[in-house]
């Protein structure tokens, strides 16, 4: 565990980075928390108290480079997310991911940082690579996202390389938990579909609702970050390479509307979008090996666990 460190989440304030942030704060950790709280679909942004927060942009080097100064470990989160929305914005998409996280990982380079933690996307998978999806598979690039991400684990493995600066990157599956955002069509659709229900909307399935996705409850990403950061495996190999971050289970998203609501009274299909996987399904076996994780909650046991906490469960 990370304990008496100083630490620097980029992000902070947002749904993954935000979770991060407590975390480490728990832990007994100095945390500084940069955030410029532009992400339209959160409904609101988390900054712990606790933390020395900062609403600075990542693009803007001369504001935040002082701030990695006596930096132990840098978990970078700060991006521009979602597939739909990039593609509509390929050039604000390009700057921030890729420009932004260059800006982190030369300042990080320059303080003498440890360890760099780098939030990744399965969407480096595409649609050319039959699940389940491994690290060693090809990328498949369909959108402007996953460009810019995957970029970016190249400037990553660079600095890692050429630069000695210590650096993991983590590709998440379909994140969900409590604060996931929940605001616009593009929203992830586990908390898109649980406020739709909440306001008597139908929840809205894309297509034919049989695309599959391996969905990874929060705090098991948490988890994997703090063990991407302390991981002491003798052979470092590893460093500057790729883990996935899934349970290795997917469900549809018929599966997860009849999870939450009956989809015969409460779902209404809406056209299908373009530039996205059929199917991720994570090969979680090298994350397993050698970062010693584990994902520990499954999505129905989740989804069944907070609908009757809430006691929103609907029928008809």
């Amino acid at each position: 565990m990370i304990k008496n460190k100083r630490v620097l989440v980029t992000g902070g304030a947002g749904f993954i980075g935000s979770h991060v942030v407590d975390k480490l704060v728990k832990l007994g950790n100095n945390v500084i928390c940069v955030d410029n709280e532009c992400a339209k679909q959160n409904d609101k942004f988390y900054w712990n108290p606790e933390a020395d927060n900062y609403k600075y942009d990542i693009l803007n080097y001369d504001l935040i480079e002082s701030l990695f100064n006596g930096v132990d470990y840098v978990f970078h989160l700060a991006a521009r997310a979602r597939i739909q929305p990039t593609i509509n914005d390929p050039a604000g998409t390009i700057k921030t991911n890729i420009n932004g996280t260059l800006n982190c990982l030369e300042a990080a380079s320059r303080y003498g940082v440890k360890r760099f933690i780098y939030s990744s996307t399965s969407s480096y998978y595409g649609v050319a690579n039959k699940p389940p999806l491994s690290e060693d598979m090809k990328r498949d690039c369909l959108n402007p996202y996953s460009v810019s991400k995957v970029a970016s684990e190249d400037l990553c493995k660079v600095y890692n390389s050429l630069y000695n600066l210590e650096t993991v990157t983590l590709r998440y599956f379909n994140v969900y938990g409590d604060r996931h955002p929940t605001r616009g069509e593009y929203a992830p659709v586990v908390g898109l579909f649980m406020e739709q229900v909440r306001k008597g909307k139908k929840m809205t399935i894309v297509g034919d609702g049989e695309q599959r996705r391996d969905f990874t409850y929060i705090k098991d990403v948490v988890d994997a970050n703090i063990l991407a950061a302390t991981c002491d495996d003798k052979d470092k190999s590893w460093l500057g390479t790729a883990f996935n971050i899934g349970t290795g289970v997917d469900h549809s998203i018929n599966d997860i509307s009849a999870m939450i609501a009956d989809p015969e009274f409460h779902a209404k299909k809406i056209p299908a979008r373009p530039a996205e996987a059929r199917t991720t399904l994570a090969d979680n076996t090298k994350a397993k090996n050698v970062l010693g994780w584990n994902p520990t909650v499954m999505l129905p046991d989740w989804v069944k666990y907070y609908w009757d906490r809430e006691n929103k469960r609907y029928t008809g």
